[in-house]
């Protein structure tokens, strides 16, 4: 993608074969436009201009929602969370693993606390790695594809993304409950149908997932809380 402004917006802009633009405003703030590769820059500003009202109250809310965001912190008793529910922290010395999640309980090393974060998406990786690879073998015979390889991996402000060589999902969603994961999910393996945003996109996610718009609602209301 590159930087690119117009008038008081800026946004990063990446062109590809697509017939359609998509404008994405992003959990961090940022506004992601997708384009065609030949669409002039004058079509590409009126576009964003008619859209100028959403992006302001898209922002807007975002920021009321990221005030509300929750600062955890590496102590005994902080909640930690892992499929939808929230687990106190307990840190203890001599253990045998750094990480470990049983009995309700996070268990700390204290030897570890110094790197608690880095254990924390390396936990929320392996546990996707094994939970959103037996729903994506339940919902690809659903839809009729075959998904390329998984990652669950870093990925900014996106919470999943598809190409032909990976099917990749960020880490931070197996803080969420499965039901969002299972959309977030659906929403990817859909792309491999319909690669835009069209009312074909949403009416093949609608088929598997009726109730998806409140699934999309949740997240945009709770993402900012999926963090450590």
């Amino acid at each position: 993608m590159i930087k690119m402004k117009y008038q008081d917006i800026d946004f990063n802009l990446q062109r590809n074969k697509r017939k359609t633009v998509s404008i994405y405003v992003e959990p961090s703030g940022e506004i992601n436009v997708l384009a065609p590769e030949k669409i002039s820059d004058n079509d590409l500003h009126q576009i964003i201009d008619k859209k100028r009202y959403w992006i302001y109250k898209s922002l807007s809310e975002l920021k009321q929602l990221n005030e509300t965001n929750v600062e955890r912190e590496i102590r005994n008793g902080e909640g930690f969370l892992y499929l939808g529910r929230s687990y106190k922290l307990r840190i203890l010395k001599n253990l045998k693993n750094p990480l470990t999640l049983r009995q309700g309980c996070f268990y700390l090393d204290e030897r570890s606390s110094d790197k608690a974060k880095e254990h924390f998406k390396e936990f929320y990786k392996n546990k996707g790695k094994i939970h959103i690879s037996s729903r994506i073998e339940y919902f690809k015979n659903k839809l009729g594809v075959i998904p390329p390889t998984l990652r669950i991996i870093e990925l900014g402000n996106r919470w999943g993304s598809c190409s032909d060589k990976y099917l990749n999902f960020h880490w931070k969603i197996m803080m969420a409950p499965m039901r969002i994961i299972d959309y977030v999910i659906v929403h990817e393996l859909a792309h491999m149908i319909e690669i835009n945003h069209t009312s074909k996109f949403w009416e093949l996610l609608e088929s598997i997932i009726p109730e998806y718009k409140e699934r999309k609602d949740w997240l945009k209301v709770n993402g900012a809380n999926l963090d450590i």
